[in-house]
């Protein structure tokens, strides 16, 4: 769950309200799965031929990877029972990842929500032992569910490391928010946690890789790196968090409204983007603001069309445009274009819009903050 993946990939449907995304490195991990276990078949089970060897592996693949994405809707679904926003699910190289819309708001929301991907696996788990009971090992059935078990039982038992970006990393941070009340501390162990784990990984695949097995020990030291990457990564969010912790959107918003008729051709809507290099606008009409329009929104015409289509016919209307307050919290409105996936708002006051804060705003706010920051610690002066 405190991995961040772009949800970028091959949309394959939607389960409780969720979109499932498949990540272009799930399709390679898929194939070495199966082509892994095709060469076990082969070994272990001689009398099946090659088309069976096949069919069988693929089938287990497919319910592995649904496997996982059983784990990361129990996640999804205790995170909806507390309102929390599920923007997607993306299986990929590692798994599967659920992106939410914000934070649990104490560390009982954050324990129920990460303890449950963990207890489903070793639900399914249960379950396929006692199937494994049922079908002899000798069984496809029987093979399939004992090769299912040892996996589900393993997802399960690795995700509980007690280190970030790992549900077992997310138990410690609930467990040190409720004994402190404080998560910025709470994260930041979660967090270290998280890299010390990630460096043994690393070291004891570089072992493995010399000493016994060359791939597995590239692949378990891969991991490694992975892992440290998402705890330094997570690490760095509360630095950011505590940096924008108090701040309103007043503090940042831009009161230079950038303002285009409705009338306006999309032809000439580009030439007034190229022109100031400002991607985003409010569309007026009979003096008063009926939508908002960005870039985005051209690729949704035809490039042969933008002479002969108006703003007003790609704006998205008033009525649909997210807004913010003046005097709402930074944190929460970052929270909200993360869930809603958009880049900016327009600030409304009464029935005024007195602003627009964006993404690239806050990103230019923070980063001269922590520049600041930065200088204040080493006791330079600016330059």
């Amino acid at each position: 769950m405190g991995i961040q993946i772009s949800s970028g990939g091959a949309r394959i449907g939607r389960i409780l309200g969720i979109p499932i995304y498949l990540h272009p490195s799930w399709f390679l991990v898929f194939a070495l799965i199966t082509y892994s276990l095709v060469r076990g078949y082969h070994t272990e089970h001689p009398s099946w031929n090659e088309p069976q060897q096949w069919l069988v592996a693929l089938a287990t693949s497919l319910l592995f990877f649904a496997s996982v994405l059983f784990h990361e809707l129990a996640h999804s679904v205790v995170a909806q029972r507390f309102k929390i926003p599920v923007v997607s699910i993306t299986l990929f190289v590692f798994g599967g990842v659920a992106r939410i819309g914000r934070e649990a708001e104490n560390g009982r929301q954050e324990f129920l929500i990460a303890a449950a991907g963990p207890a489903s696996s070793y639900f399914l788990a249960g379950a396929l032992y006692l199937l494994s009971l049922r079908y002899p090992e000798t069984t496809i059935a029987g093979v399939m569910a004992v090769w299912l078990l040892e996996i589900n039982f393993a997802l399960a038992t690795f995700n509980l490391i007690p280190g970030f970006p790992l549900d077992g990393g997310r138990i410690l941070r609930a467990i040190v928010w409720g004994m402190t009340g404080n998560f910025s501390r709470a994260t930041r162990i979660a967090s270290r946690a998280g890299q010390f784990f990630a460096y043994g990984f690393i070291l004891l695949g570089v072992w493995q890789a010399f000493a016994e097995s060359p791939l597995s020990g590239l692949w378990l030291a891969f991991i490694g790196w992975f892992l440290r990457s998402a705890a330094g990564e997570t690490y760095a969010q509360v630095a950011i968090r505590d940096q924008l912790a108090g701040l309103r959107v007043s503090d940042v918003m831009s009161t230079d409204l950038a303002v285009i008729p409705r009338s306006v051709t999309l032809e000439d809507y580009l030439q007034e983007v190229l022109r100031t290099g400002r991607r985003c606008h409010l569309v007026s009409g009979d003096n008063d603001c009926v939508g908002l329009i960005t870039v985005h929104a051209l690729n949704s015409v035809a490039r042969e069309d933008w002479a002969g289509t108006s703003v007003q016919a790609v704006m998205l209307p008033r009525p649909k445009i997210h807004c913010a307050a003046p005097d709402e919290p930074l944190l929460r409105i970052l929270e909200r274009m993360n869930a809603d996936d958009i880049s900016q708002m327009p600030v409304v006051s009464g029935d005024a819009i007195v602003g627009m804060v964006t993404r690239d705003s806050v990103l230019k706010f923070l980063q001269t903050r922590l520049e600041l920051a930065s200088v204040a610690g080493s006791g330079r002066s600016p330059a």
